[in-house]
């Protein structure tokens, strides 16, 4: 067993005496999934400070509870909810607290989001290496989930680009660990959902970039052979591949829909780098076309989020594409990157039941056909999806990895009182389809994974080395959420 290595003496904490009153009423808050599927209550704390950090750990410890962590809030279903227990929120621990513009070199606090992210180094000409499709992820919340975004088959996902972090253990101790120092924390604790340690700052690699604009190419795909057709013709020469599914078509068009491809500019072809990336030149802005304000977007989606309404719209968009050819122009990097902050609270419009999101990650040899049998069965089932993306992905070095050499297929699904224990006995049969074809599944997405599922994917030898170094970083277990207790009980 390999020992952690901690900081000097100097670096760590005081354990200090926690006031007396342990857990004030008034720190008893709703907190919920991003989906809003699932709700609990919680002690919720949100310190500034690394020093404020251990003493909520001395706190929890003494009262008998456990602590789980949120930054954006962002995951799908209970990974940043500890129901009866606390919760660290950590968006007021969002500093940058190192820039060096000229190796595009960053280290800042976990609470730091995206959106402030881009907006610190882009105009020193540098962009995210990895960016999710909303600007409000935290860091600290990206590497626990190590999140990836539509440059995935290249660049890897965001724990690629992390050069080193510091962790708090449970103690109150601080280990900094990188490929070379506390390696074996390191691969676990990026994509470990917050379970051996709390990220107190990171350090993570800038992509150089020469123009604010990106080249995009969009245009209509027939069916699902279609899509991977143009993926595999494509992924070589393009930064960033996405195809986007009418998960309604069936027969010969199943798997329609539109894919979008995009390549940052070189050297030399934007004529005025400067004026593009400026940020004014890359907020969304507060109104759509001008006119309608996008904060109340999502009131109009809602009538459409039906099978009729989502058809409706589906067959609207192809046939549009189908016209219109191959498009191709030139777009601001927040706009292609950032599509789900196009509708603040979009979620709102799939009514009052929310989403859950279902995301497997397949291998290329047997992607085409687990989906085409996923998207089959969700219409046999009466359950399709309104929201599908299709991705490309590569394998990595992390412990607790999803990725495969192949493609993941993210479908939301409306839940409704109706559909709720249909929606579960769908994901259990998709399940089955994923194992078969030698698939993974997503933390960040996850709402119905069971032991069982994760044990088959994941394997004996992974899980035990997990549950090892989280003995070594936590041996009192105080890291705990919903979802570790769902998904890795105390038994299992």
């Amino acid at each position: 067993m390999n020992p952690i290595k901690t900081k000097p003496t100097g670096a760590r904490h005081e354990t200090k005496a926690p006031p007396a009153n342990l857990m004030p009423a008034d720190h008893l808050e709703e907190v919920g999934s991003w989906g809003g599927v699932t709700r609990s209550l919680s002690y919720v704390y949100r310190p500034a400070t690394a020093e404020a950090l251990h003493e909520v750990l001395l706190l929890a410890r003494r009262s008998g509870r456990s602590v789980g962590l949120r930054g954006g809030g962002n995951s799908y279903g209970d990974a940043a909810m500890n129901s009866e227990n606390v919760i660290v929120d950590l968006r007021r621990m969002n500093r940058v607290l190192d820039w060096n513009p000229e190796t595009g070199r960053i280290r800042v606090e976990p609470g730091l989001t995206l959106a402030q992210l881009w907006q610190h180094v882009l105009e020193d000409g540098w962009w995210p290496p990895v960016a999710t499709g909303t600007s409000f992820t935290t860091m600290g919340g990206s590497a626990a989930m190590n999140v990836h975004g539509k440059n995935a088959y290249k660049a890897g996902p965001i724990g690629d680009h992390i050069l080193e972090f510091d962790l708090m253990l449970a103690s109150g101790e601080t280990i900094t660990c990188s490929r070379e120092a506390n390696s074996d924390v390191f691969h676990a604790a990026i994509g470990g959902f917050g379970m051996l340690g709390i990220f107190t700052s990171l350090t993570l690699q800038m992509k150089r970039i020469y123009s604010g604009l990106l080249d995009v190419e969009t245009c209509a795909r027939a069916n699902l052979d279609e899509m991977f057709n143009y993926f595999h013709e494509n992924t070589d020469h393009s930064d960033y591949v996405v195809g986007w599914i009418d998960s309604l078509a069936a027969g010969k068009a199943l798997g329609q829909g539109d894919v979008h491809r995009a390549n940052y500019l070189p050297p030399g072809a934007d004529p005025v780098p400067a004026q593009t990336m400026r940020l004014e030149n890359q907020h969304l802005g507060p109104n759509l076309f001008g006119i309608v304000p996008r904060s109340i977007i999502w009131v109009f989606m809602q009538p459409m989020m039906s099978d009729v309404g989502v058809r409706f719209v589906n067959f609207g968009k192809h046939m549009l594409g189908n016209v219109s050819g191959v498009k191709r122009y030139r777009q601001p990097h927040v706009q292609f990157h950032f599509l789900l902050d196009y509708v603040p609270d979009f979620k709102r419009a799939y009514g009052q039941g929310g989403l859950i999101q279902y995301q497997p990650f397949i291998p290329k040899e047997t992607a085409g056909d687990a989906f085409r049998e996923i998207l089959s069965l969700c219409q046999r089932r009466g359950l399709p999806n309104y929201l599908t993306v299709l991705k490309r992905h590569k394998p990595d070095d992390f412990l607790m990895s999803y990725a495969v050499d192949g493609f993941s297929l993210a479908m939301d699904f409306r839940v409704t009182d109706a559909n709720r224990q249909r929606l579960v006995w769908l994901a259990r049969e998709m399940d089955e389809i994923v194992l078969a074809a030698g698939g993974r599944f997503y933390f960040a997405k996850d709402s119905t994974l069971r032991p069982e599922v994760a044990r088959a994917y994941l394997g004996d030898e992974v899980i035990a080395r997990f549950r090892e170094l989280k003995r070594r970083c936590d041996p009192d277990g105080l890291l705990e959420t919903d979802l570790w207790r769902r998904v890795f009980p105390e038994g299992e």
